[in-house]
């Protein structure tokens, strides 16, 4: 979104904030219950997008990451990662601490004292 130039706060509430409330509608209810607490308007793009955003490039993708935590690829790479004092894992960590996302999530945040800051 904000490549498309749409504000980084807009695109904050959007991706990410809003997640959670979603994530909770599922948890207590399912996808259904999801769909019939949001809006019609959103309820619809769930429905008439959701298979051009999960297609089956992203299953096969889901697929070949499953399979190398079953045939043991994951775990004999984050073990070899560790032994080699995690030369890939810290720069990949910072790099996600530091993404433009974390930033204005941490000042719209601060906006919101009933939010217990983390």
């Amino acid at each position: 979104m904000v490549e498309a130039g749409y504000p980084q706060e807009i695109a904050y509430f959007e991706c990410l904030h809003e997640l959670k409330m979603i994530v909770d509608l599922m948890y207590q209810g399912g996808h259904n219950y999801m769909h019939f607490s949001v809006s019609d308007t959103a309820e619809y793009g769930s429905l008439s997008r959701r298979d051009r955003i999960i297609d089956e490039h992203v299953r096969e993708n889901m697929r070949a990451v499953l399979k190398e935590i079953q045939d043991g690829t994951f775990a004999r790479e984050w073990i070899a990662e560790n032994d080699e004092g995690r030369p890939r894992f810290v720069p990949m960590r910072e790099a996600a601490q530091n993404a433009p996302i974390e930033g204005i999530g941490k000042e719209l945040r601060a906006m919101m004292p009933w939010m217990d800051p983390k």
